[in-house]
C-alpha cells in the first residue's frame, strides 16, 4: 500500500493535524531564517531551545526540526556538548562567495539586457523605482526583499535556467552579506545608482554594458561587506586574547 492510500484511511483530524504541524515548522522555520539573515540573531549567538520556545511560541521538537534544516543550510553551526550557534561567514568565505557572485550577476545582466521582453523590462524598472524612493528608515528587511524582487526579475528575463540555479544555492549567504553591506552608512545611495546604471544599459540593449555593470556592483558591494566582516574578526580576536 502506498504512502499516500495510507494517509487516505487515516481519520481527517489525523491529517488535519499532520498539516498543522507541517505548517508550523516551516513557519518557524522562515521566522528563525530570516531573523539570521537580517542579522537579528548575530553571528555566533547561542540558539538556546528554550529561548526560542518561548519567542516562537511553539514545541521543543519544532525548534529543533527547524536547527535541523537550518544547519544544514550553513546557517547554523551545532557545537558538541555547547548546542546550535549562527554560524560565523568569515571575510575568507565571503571574498570566494563575490567571485561567484560577479560572473553569475554579470551573466544575468547580459542576458536580460539582450533576451528580456519589454513587459520583463518595464517590470525590472518597477521594482528599482520603489527602491530607489527608500531610504533606511524603512528598515532592512523591507530594503532586503527590494533586492531579492529585482533579482527575481533580473533572473527570470535573462533567460538562463543555469545561472539562477547556481545563485539559488548562494541565496541564503548572498543575503547575509547583503544585509551587511546595506547595513554600513551611506550604502544605499550608491546601490541605488549602481542599478541605475545596470538599467542605463539594459535600456540601450547593451549586453557587455549590463554584465559591466553588474560586476561593479558586486564589486562595491564587497568592499563595504568585506570591510564590516575582517573588523568583526579582528574584534573576535582581540576579545580572544584579552
Amino acid at each position: 500500500m502506498s504512502d499516500a492510500a495510507t494517509i487516505d484511511l487515516l481519520p481527517a483530524s489525523v491529517n488535519s493535524l499532520r498539516v498543522e504541524r507541517q505548517s508550523l515548522r516551516r513557519l518557524v522555520e522562515d521566522r528563525l531564517r530570516a531573523a539570521i539573515i537580517e542579522g537579528a540573531f548575530p553571528p555566533g549567538s547561542h540558539l538556546a531551545d528554550r529561548a526560542l520556545c518561548e519567542q516562537f511560541g511553539c514545541s521543543r521538537s519544532i525548534i529543533r526540526e527547524a536547527i535541523r534544516l537550518l544547519e544544514a543550510e550553513g546557517l547554523v553551526t551545532v557545537a558538541p556538548h555547547r548546542g546550535p550557534f549562527v554560524t560565523f561567514l568569515t571575510a575568507a568565505e565571503a571574498v570566494q562567495i563575490y567571485e561567484v557572485r560577479a560572473a553569475l550577476e554579470a551573466l544575468a545582466g547580459q542576458g536580460f539586457a539582450e533576451r528580456a521582453s519589454d513587459e520583463e523590462r518595464a517590470a525590472l524598472r518597477r521594482v528599482y523605482e520603489e527602491l530607489a524612493v527608500m531610504d533606511a528608515t524603512v528598515g532592512q528587511h523591507a530594503l532586503l526583499e527590494a533586492k531579492r524582487a529585482f533579482y527575481d526579475v533580473l533572473l527570470r528575463g535573462c533567460r538562463n535556467d543555469y545561472v539562477g540555479r547556481m545563485l539559488g544555492q548562494l541565496l541564503n549567504r548572498i543575503t547575509r552579506l547583503r544585509a551587511t553591506s546595506l547595513s554600513s552608512p551611506g550604502r544605499l545611495p550608491n546601490t541605488v545608482r549602481e542599478l541605475r546604471r545596470i538599467l542605463g544599459a539594459i535600456d540601450q540593449r547593451d549586453g557587455e554594458g549590463a554584465a559591466a555593470a553588474c560586476r561593479e556592483h558586486v564589486r562595491a558591494a564587497a568592499t563595504v561587506a568585506l570591510a564590516v566582516l575582517r573588523e568583526r574578526e579582528r574584534a573576535a580576536q582581540h576579545s580572544r586574547d584579552s
